[in-house]
């Protein structure tokens, strides 16, 4: 992980309801310097906080179910 200050977007509520692939590539146009992982239901979360990341949170037809955020 790295120490680097966060700019820029944080959350993207306008992405609920995308498919996967829309949300990340918006994901990735807005912040390039941080990963977007997927999850599909039953997939195991890891609790830490890590600023360089994305968590997309999908249903079984891969749309977004929840807030994407930073961390």
């Amino acid at each position: 992980m790295s120490n680097k200050a966060v700019f820029g977007k944080s959350s993207w509520p306008e992405l609920l309801g995308d498919t996967a692939t829309a949300a990340a590539a918006a994901i990735t146009r807005h912040r390039p310097d941080v990963s977007v992982v997927m999850y599909r239901p039953g997939s195991r979360i890891d609790q830490d906080y890590n600023p360089e990341r994305v968590r997309l949170l999908l249903d079984n037809h891969d749309i977004v179910t929840d807030v994407p955020v930073l961390g």
